[in-house]
Parts: C-alpha cells; sequence; structure tokens
C-alpha cells in the first residue's frame, strides 16, 4: 500500500437503471425503493457500499490488505479473533485499551472496506471502532420514477403435490428508466490522523474510482436490469481540510431533463451541465467518466 492520502475529495456519481430494481425495499414487497412524499427513487448508500465491496474482492481477491470484512459467510467475530492471534492478544479475555488499538490498527492494514468505510467491531473480541474517510448519501433520482410489477410464469412446479400443474406465477419490480444521483466524501483527516487515521491511502483511493465506474459491470442479473454508471465527477482540494465548502461544489453540478423527453427513457434525455467558472482557489475539478 501507498502512503495515505493528503487531499480531501468530494465527488459525484450518476448512474442509470432500465427494466430493473436497482434497490429493493424488503418492507414493500421488494419494490423498488421510493420517497412516498416526491415519488423519486432511492438507493441506500449500503447498497452502493456493498457492490464497491464486490467489485474490490473481485480484482484484489484475498491479497494482502485487501480482504473484505463485511462479507457474507464470514461471521464478524471470526475476523476479530484472528487480530487478536495476529497481534499475539489472548482471545476471549478482555483487552485493555491500548491493545484494543493495535487490534484496530491490525484490522485496518488487513480490510480494505475497514479502513476505507470504517466499522463497530466490538463484539466478541474487541477491535475498537473506525470512522471512515468515505463516505456517501443516498442516492435520489433525478425525476420521479414508476414502479411497476411484472407478473412472471414459470413452467416448472415448485412442490410435488402440485405436479398437476401446468405452471407457477411469480412477479418481478421494475422501473422503466431512472438516471439517479449519489454524492460522497473522501476525508483526508480520517485517513492520515496520526492516532485515529485509517490508512486509506492513494492505491485504495484509485480502486475506489475504479469500483464506482465498474461496479456495475460485474453485478448484472435479471432483477437489476441494465444498470451502468454515466458520470463521475470529482472535486479534488488542495489541503487535507480542504478549500470549499461540499454543497457548494456539488451544486455546480446539474442534470436537465430535455423537454421533448417526458417521462425520460434513456440517459440521452438528459443534459449534464459543470459549472467550471470562478472555481473556490485550491479545488480541481477531474471528470472520471
Amino acid at each position: 500500500m501507498t502512503y495515505p492520502i493528503n487531499n480531501r475529495y468530494e465527488f459525484v456519481l450518476l448512474y442509470d437503471v432500465e427494466n430493473g430494481n436497482p434497490n429493493g425495499d424488503p418492507d414493500a414487497g421488494n419494490m423498488p425503493r421510493i420517497d412516498p412524499e416526491t415519488g423519486y427513487g432511492i438507493v441506500t448508500d449500503v447498497c452502493l457500499k456493498r457492490k464497491i465491496r464486490n467489485y474490490a474482492e473481485l480484482v484484489k481477491g484475498d491479497s494482502v490488505g485487501y480482504r473484505i470484512y463485511v462479507k457474507e459467510g464470514t461471521p464478524l467475530n471470526q475476523n476479530h479473533q484472528e487480530a487478536y492471534v495476529a497481534k499475539g492478544l489472548e482471545p476471549g479475555k478482555k483487552a485493555n485499551a491500548s491493545q484494543v488499538n493495535e487490534a484496530r490498527r491490525w484490522m485496518c492494514d488487513n480490510f480494505f472496506d475497514v479502513r476505507t468505510f470504517g466499522a463497530v467491531m466490538t463484539t466478541g473480541d474487541n477491535c475498537g471502532q473506525v470512522r471512515g474517510p468515505i463516505q456517501i448519501n443516498f442516492s435520489r433520482s433525478i425525476d420521479p420514477i414508476v414502479q411497476q410489477e411484472v407478473t412472471i410464469t414459470r413452467q416448472a412446479v415448485t412442490r410435488i403435490e402440485d405436479i398437476d400443474k401446468e405452471r407457477t406465477m411469480g412477479r418481478k419490480h421494475i422501473i422503466p428508466y431512472g438516471l439517479y444521483r449519489a454524492e460522497g466524501y473522501v476525508s483526508a483527516k480520517l485517513a492520515n490522523d496520526e492516532t485515529k487515521g485509517t490508512g486509506f491511502s492513494e492505491e485504495d483511493l484509485e480502486l475506489l474510482w475504479d469500483a464506482l465506474i465498474n461496479m456495475f459491470e460485474h453485478d448484472h442479473s435479471a432483477a437489476r436490469g441494465k444498470m451502468a454508471a454515466r458520470k463521475l465527477i470529482v472535486f479534488k482540494h488542495e489541503s487535507d481540510l480542504g478549500n470549499a465548502p461540499s454543497h457548494l461544489l456539488f451544486d455546480r453540478v446539474k442534470v436537465a431533463k430535455s423537454e421533448t423527453a417526458n417521462p425520460p427513457r434513456q440517459f440521452g434525455d438528459y443534459t449534464v451541465s459543470i459549472d467550471k467558472e470562478n472555481l473556490p482557489s485550491g479545488v480541481e475539478i477531474i471528470e472520471k467518466l
């Protein structure tokens, strides 16, 4: 791994979905998540973080420093126990503050998602808490979405007692088209602080940008339809504390719908503009996609 990052960043990610469900709501029969007051679609931060984790694991595997902490089939406490053994601590025995910090450091060094997003690792063998330098807001669609429930049939039946039936019925939930906007933050201070920093590095940062651009390419399924990253706009600050408020930078990215597209059916029905005039001193705009 390279040295921890020394620049603050913000980013805007635009991605779309066609004939799919980007993030089902288990409290609503797995229908696409929606703001009931406005009709705009929502995708949680947890959903995007899962895709970033999956992409990182696909690219790096279990290589040193790039294992995944929040992973299907691996109890979290098992990772905590491994940290204790690696640092010469006794699993199952209460550790003092210094020992907990040693275990915390080991977790940051070995798990990409811990030093990226942070984690609460206080169950079982206490490995402390980590506040991650990367934070992502809920995504929100540019326009209200239309939820559709599509009935499907399956030629095979499930139960033996239903063998006389010709077919069984099922449902899929989709939206015909939706363009979503996610905004995120990269804190250099939470990466390079001598006592609480996670060590999130320049190499980690490049993997994050790569994941944001390509994560949908390796997450295709019939349920999610056609999802694609469309634009990734990054604001880079000269300093680790930053040179301008994030909300003012986000306001520079505008997405406008074509007047003839009602409703929009493709990304081409939108125009994305970036105000690059009179940028605050010490801020650079980088278009990654």
